[in-house]
């Protein structure tokens, strides 16, 4: 029976969750709290790029298969299904709820998530992070077009030299810095792998709490009622769901390797958040929608996703300390 059971880190994300939604964090708190989730996610990046080898990382660089399927899932897959889901009828998605469902559909991948649930599952962190990260590059661009052309709405985000700040800072600086230091630090890390296991698994609960938080605190229980609610929770699983099984066999299909099929599965089913709202908030400014209910859809999806990209990467995980262990006693019977 004890297959059948959560294992202790998907508890740990819905007890995160509910902290979240009875103890939201505000105020001061919040910003200690983001810059300490901050420090989490640059030491991961950090360990990360101490890890591994200037040769993995110009692998990880030239993957341009991957990358381009990536991109693909992100900008071309999910628009062509929000339109799709666009043709819901009114009296079960309200439009502005739907406006908000296809906004979703062009936003880039996660970041941070994407990376270290690739880690947990033993992907290819290398790609992982170029991928994410350069799917966060172009959205400042394509996001904004695309939601003109989808919505035709006026206006956009433009470049925005304070996310490209972020994204340098917060991810690529830390991991060249791991990169530099590499030479001398690097077999010491290596020595020690149950160093990202804290860092890996604090990074993502704490970037679930602090957004769930931020989303409890704007009125997510309030603004809309049961039902609203219980439809876009319903239309987010059933996206990412055909989104999953997509990118998952459809890597397969391609002749990826697993590790690549882990980075894929990953980076091409993720939505941002962070980079949603703000978005939302300059996209939308001036147009006869309400905010919250264009960013409804993204907060749900990003709750889901990381509770459901959790149980998949625990069970990539599992499956390869199988394959590991199965390997070493077909090794040792060998010897």
């Amino acid at each position: 029976m004890r297959r059948f059971l959560p294992d202790s880190f998907t508890i740990l994300l819905v007890a995160t969750v509910v902290l979240a939604s009875f103890l939201p964090i505000h105020g001061a708190a919040a910003d200690a709290f983001g810059v300490a989730t901050n420090i989490a996610i640059g030491l991961l990046f950090f360990l990360h790029g101490a890890r591994l080898s200037r040769e993995t990382v110009v692998a990880g660089t030239l993957h341009w298969r991957l990358h381009l399927t990536i991109l693909a899932t992100t900008f071309v897959l999910f628009p062509l299904i929000g339109l799709a889901l666009g043709h819901l009828p009114e009296s079960l998605l309200a439009p502005s709820l739907s406006t908000g469902l296809l906004f979703l559909c062009v936003l880039p991948s996660t970041v941070q998530s994407s990376i270290a649930f690739t880690s947990m599952a033993g992907g290819n962190v290398p790609a992982a992070i170029v991928a994410a990260s350069g799917s966060n590059i172009l959205g400042m661009f394509l996001t904004p077009l695309l939601t003109g052309i989808l919505l035709s709405t006026t206006g956009g985000q433009g470049f925005s030299w304070s996310a490209l700040q972020s994204i340098l800072l917060q991810l690529l600086l830390p991991f060249l810095a791991g990169q530099l230091l590499q030479p001398w630090i690097g077999g010491w890390v290596r020595a020690r792998k149950g160093l990202l296991w804290p860092v890996d698994r604090g990074s993502i609960l704490m970037v679930v709490y602090l957004a769930f938080s931020e989303a409890v605190m704007e009125g997510l229980w309030h603004r809309y009622s049961a039902r609203d609610i219980a439809t876009v929770v319903l239309l987010d699983m059933a996206l990412l769901a055909v989104v999953l099984c997509i990118t998952m066999f459809g890597s397969r299909l391609l002749g990826f390797s697993k590790e690549d099929e882990i980075t894929i599965t990953f980076c091409g089913s993720k939505k941002s958040l962070a980079s949603g709202v703000p978005m939302a908030n300059a996209i939308f400014a001036h147009q006869p929608v309400s905010i919250g209910a264009i960013v409804l859809p993204i907060m749900l999806f990003h709750q889901i996703q990381l509770m459901a990209c959790a149980v998949i990467a625990q069970s990539y995980a599992a499956r390869r300390k199988a394959r590991d262990a199965a390997a070493a006693e077909a090794a040792a019977k060998v010897a």
